[in-house]
């Protein structure tokens, strides 16, 4: 027996005759025995009870699991044993089969129709849908209808091959049961059709089940036959019958009842005999209404089967099961007890268990309640072995812990869903203001640091952190490092300490880094990332294990943080700057980390790298760069310029015309940059070295004269004067607004010229430029004011050395300069006059150089000679230019003549059609005039003077344009007169 479905109990005993049919009606008991009486059985407890006739069918009701005593004996019910019976309850019949089928009123057993053709019959079946019988009658079928009252009509009546020993009806056929095999007969026109063979041993059976479908016997059915349920021990049936949810098994003189048991009763028993799948079946079964019910007992059962997968080593079906229960994962995680969960959220073993058996056992009675002798739930205190070694490392093998991964990872959609659904509402109450203050105190953040410590109020996000906590610590244990990783990538609830812990035990390190940035644990994730790369640099032991993690991977991270923390980007990139200078500069670019503020903090931790920063911050964008880091750029330049000057004059090495890389950098930014202040860089340097840094303030300054004395005289280097005036030239043709550069060349050439004059008080001069009434003066290029005093100093400059007869002015008076004054100049300077670098001058930039005035500089005793490098391309652009100059002036008078032509063509061939509408003009003025002259005015005696007011009678008038008005001439005139005077006298002018 597989478990108790039925239970047997025997309902009557002692029968005086021998039961040959048996039938229920309601809650009582109807025999045929042999001597042809009906007896009617009722239980003991209403035997008592003689209710009239009238309430009988009212009281129908189930058979009852008590005994029976006789109620009523009909006598001579029928004159032969009864064959068959059945209660046609839909219309209140009793069909017996005796030696004819007859039908009996119920309760009352009054006869209502017997049919006399069924004498002889020995089967029948009954269509209680439409009121058929058929009945078989030795190798005839007979069809009869009930016409709803008394009687009953026939049919059809069909000729067989054989005697027939089975039939059923079969929808509008009949399925009969002939010798050894099974056919169907066709209702409406007595056609025959062969099923299949019954066999030899046992006759055909034809058994209709309450589906509408036929049960045939032997080996073939039209549906797959149940498997066996349970063994009834009864010796000796004669008959079975179906009542209302329970089977009658009559023997010789006894009637037994096979009840069944309550489903909740069945479920117990296959739980508790191991049969899970059956009880999980019959959970199905259980009515609609006990939807709570059913769910609790199929967690239960779900529960008990999942502990007997995971006993048996069938994890994965085991977590299954567990996922079906809905049960909480906490109690799955019990089962793992290396796996260490939140302090927070845990809830004692043995109360979770005794929860769980509580539970287990009060559903069960509750669903059994119709049964005292289930059995109940057993705890899962059952299922749980003692705490020994082995059964530890079983718990923790690699098949444990990959079952129970893929049942976090199905459980975790649900609740990080939730999880993340209520931090959304958390927001969204924190943007609303609802209560703000005492919700702030104690709600879960994601990204509060130490998430772990702090007490999680929320159930959800609780489960979440359960999960994902255990779940990473399921990975590492199976070596998933990779899934682990990717898990707190992702968002996750991990628990802060514990997962901590775990990570740096199992040298996880980039996990453990993950871990922190998640959290926004910044600062503590990059500071064991240097502990990492500094263990990498120095162990060798732990090179392997660290090899991943270079000063790269600090940059790397810090990327991410510029735009939210930059401070904190700042700090920690001090760990990389100097062994990757420039990838960690260019971290700061960029991340769009404001340059005052790295600058700022770069002087201060690492001034060595602030230039750095500053010359890549200007290799990428020269206007991005402002004054003052400029200005900071230069500075720093500067100072490391000046302590190397200083080194090298204490040791009596200093060269003008040395260059260190610093150096370098210095005049290349102060040649390519305008942003910076040059007179406080004049200030710093030296007053006796430095000469070319000197020449390029001062022609930041405008002050070309004493950048070029600079390049002459102190450097003694003539091509980068050359090279300065080629500058200044360039710039003045980009800038087409600006100030024409042609002088500069000439400035330089009277330098050439005037060597003594242009040295005399050299130094006084720049002293006089950078001196404390001037230390005012903004940057070069700042406004118009600046322009205005540059340009005052650079007047008085000139006053007091006597520069203004040096200047070169772009006007024509310089052109009345005599031969005589450039005798004197020449005289002045003496021998000393540079003229192979004038002559090298004029050859090279003769292009550039206004060659009138270059000539009136040059001393007389200049040889021709030595001029044709200069006059030659000079006079040949000079001769080209008036040909081009001389083409061009033809070629427009040429063009401007012909352009008169086409007009003037154009002028005579339109005279005609202008003399033609000249005459049409004339033709239409004199038809104007002529009628305008033909106009008619009346005057009468009420004719008035529109200027008088008075009647115009015979006097004189005038009439105007509109032939209208009419006035007096004489007002008329007088009017004219007026208005002549009021034009011409302004005092009536307004």
């Amino acid at each position: 027996m597989v478990h108790s479905a039925y239970d047997s109990f025997q309902l009557l005993s002692g029968c005086p005759n021998k039961i040959d049919a048996l039938e229920s009606y309601g809650s009582k008991l109807l025999l045929g025995c042999s001597d042809g009486s009906l007896k009617i059985y009722a239980p003991e407890a209403s035997g008592s009870d003689r209710s009239p006739p009238s309430d009988y069918h009212a009281r129908a009701q189930e058979l009852r699991k008590e005994p029976y005593a006789l109620e009523r004996n009909v006598a001579g019910f029928s004159k032969r044993p009864l064959v068959a019976m059945e209660v046609l309850e839909s219309r209140e019949l009793l069909l017996s089969l005796s030696e004819s089928i007859a039908f009996h009123k119920l309760p009352n057993l009054e006869t209502i129709a017997v049919i006399t053709k069924a004498k002889g019959a020995n089967v029948y079946s009954w269509d209680d849908r439409r009121g058929f019988l058929c009945f078989a009658r030795q190798k005839r079928v007979c069809i009869f209808r009930h016409d709803g009252g008394r009687g009953f009509v026939e049919v059809k009546e069909y000729n067989v091959p054989d005697m027939v020993k089975s039939m059923s009806w079969c929808g509008e056929n009949i399925c009969l049961g002939i010798r050894k095999e099974y056919v169907i007969l066709n209702a409406a026109n007595g056609a025959l059709s062969e099923v299949f063979p019954s066999g030899r041993l046992a006759p055909p059976l034809v058994v209709s089940l309450p589906s509408g479908e036929l049960l045939l016997g032997k080996i073939r059915s039209l549906r797959d036959p149940y498997p066996l349920i349970q063994t009834v021990v009864l010796r000796n049936v004669r008959h079975l019958r179906q009542s209302n949810y329970s089977v009658i098994a009559a023997l010789d003189n006894s009637v037994y009842g096979l009840f069944p048991v309550p489903l909740g009763a069945q479920i117990v028993q296959l739980t508790a005999s191991g049969n899970f799948d059956e009880a999980l079946a019959l959970c199905k079964l259980l009515p609609p209404e006990d939807s709570s019910l059913r769910a609790a007992k199929e967690g239960s059962i779900h529960i008990r089967y999942a502990h007997y997968l995971f006993d048996n080593e069938s994890y994965e079906e085991a977590m299954e099961h567990f996922l079906a229960s809905q049960i909480d994962i906490t109690y799955v995680l019990s089962l793992y007890p290396s796996i260490i969960l939140p302090k927070t959220a845990m809830v004692p073993e043995p109360e979770r268990l005794l929860d769980i058996s509580w539970e287990a056992s009060h559903l069960s009675r509750g669903s059994s309640g119709l049964s005292d002798d289930m059995e109940a739930l057993p705890s899962p205190q059952l299922f749980e072995s003692d705490e020994n070694s082995s059964l530890e490392s079983k718990k923790m093998s690699h098949n444990t812990l990959m079952a129970l991964i893929k049942y976090l990872q199905k459980k975790r959609y649900s609740i990080i869903e939730k999880a993340t659904a209520e931090g959304t509402d958390e927001v969204v109450f924190d943007a609303v203001g609802d209560n703000f203050a005492s919700y702030d105190s104690s709600r879960f953040k994601k990204s509060t640091k130490g998430r772990g410590n702090i007490p999680i109020s929320s159930g959800a996000r609780e489960m979440a952190a359960i999960l994902d906590t255990a779940l990473l610590q399921a990975l590492l244990l199976t070596g998933q490092t990779l899934v682990a990783l990717e898990l707190l990538k992702g968002v996750n609830y991990c628990d802060m300490r514990i997962c901590e812990e775990i990570l740096r035990k199992r040298n996880q390190y980039a996990a453990l880094l993950e871990l922190y940035k998640c959290n926004s644990m910044h600062r503590e994730a990059l500071k064991l990332l240097n502990q990492l790369v500094e263990e990498s640099k120095s162990n060798q032991t732990l090179a392997e294990l660290t090899q991943q993690f270079k000063p790269e991977s600090i940059i790397e991270y810090l990327k991410p943080l510029c735009g939210t923390d930059p401070m904190l980007v700042l700090e920690c990139s001090m760990l990389v700057l100097e062994s990757c200078p420039t990838q960690t500069i260019e971290l700061y670019l960029s991340g769009n980390i404001p340059a005052d503020m790295v600058n700022s903090y770069l002087k201060q931790h690492a001034p060595s790298m602030q230039a750095k920063y500053l010359e890549l911050m200007l290799e990428m964008n020269e206007n991005g760069i402002s004054g003052n880091l400029q200005n900071e750029m230069i500075q720093i330049y500067l100072s490391e310029v000046l302590d190397w000057y200083t080194d090298l004059s204490a040791q009596l090495k200093w060269d003008e015309k040395v260059y260190s890389s610093t150096r370098k950098k210095l005049l290349s930014t102060l040649e390519s940059i305008s942003g910076y202040n040059p007179e406080a860089l004049l200030k710093r340097l030296p007053p006796d070295a430095l000469y070319e840094e000197r020449a390029i303030l001062l022609g930041k300054m405008n002050q070309h004269e004493l950048a070029l004395s600079l390049y002459v005289h102190k450097l003694h280097v003539p091509e980068l004067a050359l090279t300065y005036c080629d500058r200044v030239y360039e710039s003045g043709v980009h800038q087409p607004s600006a100030k024409s550069s042609g002088n500069i060349y000439l400035t330089l050439l009277q330098i050439y010229l005037n060597p003594r004059r242009t040295t005399k008080n050299f130094e006084q001069r720049i002293t006089n430029i950078v001196s404390p009434h001037n230390t005012s003066t903004p940057r070069v290029g700042s406004g118009p004011s600046v322009k205005a005093k540059v340009g005052r100093a650079i007047k008085k400059i000139a006053s007091i050395e006597g520069a203004e007869d040096m200047r070169v002015s772009q006007s024509s008076t310089d052109s009345s300069r005599s031969d005589g004054d450039a005798d004197e100049s020449s005289q002045e300077g003496g021998s000393a006059i540079m003229l192979n670098e004038i002559l090298d001058l004029l050859s090279r930039r003769w292009d550039r150089i206004n060659g009138a005035q270059a000539i009136k500089l040059l001393p007389r005793e200049t040889k021709l000679q030595d001029l044709l490098p200069f006059l030659g391309p000079l006079l040949r652009k000079s001769s080209e230019a008036y040909r081009n100059l001389s083409v061009i002036k033809s070629l427009r008078h040429s063009e401007n003549l012909q352009v008169c032509f086409y007009h003037a063509q154009d002028f005579i061939t339109s005279i005609p059609n202008l003399l033609l509408q000249t005459n049409h003009f004339v033709t239409q003025v004199k038809d104007e005039l002529y009628n305008q002259r033909k106009t008619v005015v009346k005057i009468t005696s009420d004719s008035m003077c529109s200027l008088c007011n008075k009647k115009i009678g015979t006097s004189v008038f005038a009439v105007y344009p509109n032939g209208k008005t009419l006035v007096h001439f004489v007002c008329f005139r007088d009017s004219q007169s007026m208005k002549a005077v009021a034009k011409g006298s302004p005092l009536r002018k307004r």
